[in-house]
């Protein structure tokens, strides 16, 4: 197997578990890191004996270097990602796509214009839960779906996120940092999404950094807090999605349920590859755990690249893309915005849903990226 060559733009906390992505995934060979801060990058290409570190210029520049995954914070998204794409790069960027709708668009448009791939995180639903998950549907364990819940709510990121401020901002809140997880999730589960509708306030107009380090700074808030959003998908399916900073007690609310015609589905959290399954059917007095089918239920972020890398290999549709990235990220915008002028939402940008990944295959030869 012929590996591809790739170059990690960005060198913050996240980059860590991407970088060990080729002891995962042999078909990534991560041959450069950049950074505004060159010594940060070259710290990152030092501890994972990563050959070149180097300014984002120069990455782009080498011919060498085939896919660029891009860790940059959002808001340089769609800079970084259309200069990889002006160079030639296929891309695979952390989430959201971009920050703004029309600047997802104009990525996807110019990639498609030459001939070129994008992916996307979130790539936890490719893991062994949500993967099992959809094939208990697809089964039809539960029939067929009626409604989704899912549920992300806690008091907010400043009592241990070291710079908690880009949360309160616009383009942070609790949808555009956790929604993408959830919303993948839903599409990957039950497909598209064609209409949405939702309301959305901020519980309280400033935050206090409850950090040691920070201990009783201020944060303004300047982006909803507390988002609820009712989402129509083209299969008939309602769901419900929750996303909150300002839930101060804790909840017992679940991650995701899927409650068909003949039971209900409990699905772990999104935001991670693993977790506990459980099903309950028509007639039957609790819930049953349910074995995972599928393997990558450890922290296996990269898995999208790699599934993409291959997807560019052997010509075939690549699961975490940049289509289905656009629509969450539409989404998101579409659930503010609904609530700031009382109506519903048409999703313009469509997708499809992504194919499950073959069951009983070996993961240690990664058989799963063959189709």
């Amino acid at each position: 197997m012929e590996k591809m060559k790739v170059g990690i733009i960005g060198t913050g906390t996240i980059s860590g578990i991407y970088l060990e992505a080729p002891s995962k995934f042999s078909i990534l060979d991560i041959v450069a890191v950049a950074d505004l801060d060159l010594e940060r990058a070259k710290e990152k290409a030092k501890t994972f004996n990563i050959k070149k570190a180097c300014t984002v210029e120069e990455l782009l520049a080498d011919p060498e270097i085939e896919m660029v995954i891009n860790l940059t914070i959002p808001k340089a998204h769609y800079e970084v990602s259309m200069a990889a794409l002006e160079a030639g790069k296929h891309v695979f960027v952390e989430k959201p796509l971009a920050v703004e709708v029309e600047q997802g668009k104009k990525i996807v448009e110019l990639a498609r214009e030459k001939g070129l791939r994008v992916g996307c995180a979130p790539d936890t639903f490719l893991g062994g839960a949500l993967q099992t998950c959809r094939k208990l549907i697809d089964d039809g364990v539960i029939g067929r779906p009626i409604a989704a819940t899912g549920f992300m709510l806690n008091g907010g990121p400043e009592g241990w996120h070291p710079s908690p401020d880009f949360y309160y901002q616009k383009g942070g809140g609790p949808m555009f940092d956790m929604g993408p997880y959830y919303l993948t999730a839903f599409i990957h589960l039950l497909g598209p999404v064609k209409r949405v509708t939702g309301s959305a306030q901020s519980g309280f107009p400033e935050r206090t950094v409850t950090r040691s380090e920070d201990y009783g700074r201020k944060l303004p808030v300047e982006t909803p807090t507390h988002v609820a959003g009712i989402l129509d998908f083209e299969n008939g399916a309602v769901g419900t999605l929750i996303t909150s900073f300002d839930v101060m007690g804790g909840t017992q609310l679940p991650s995701m349920e899927i409650y068909g015609t003949k039971g209900t589905l409990s699905v772990p959290d999104p935001n991670n590859f693993g977790g506990v399954i459980r099903v309950r059917k028509t007639g039957e007095h609790d819930f049953n755990e349910v074995p995972l089918s599928y393997g990558y239920s450890d922290n296996s972020r990269g898995i999208g690249a790699a599934d993409m890398a291959h997807a560019i290999t052997i010509g075939r549709a690549h699961r975490a893309n940049g289509e289905m990235a656009l629509q969450v990220l539409e989404i998101m915008h579409a659930i503010h915005e609904a609530s700031l002028n009382d109506k519903h939402m048409e999703i313009e940008h469509k997708c499809q849903r992504p194919n499950v990944f073959p069951v009983g295959l070996n993961q240690s030869k990664q058989e799963l990226f063959t189709t």
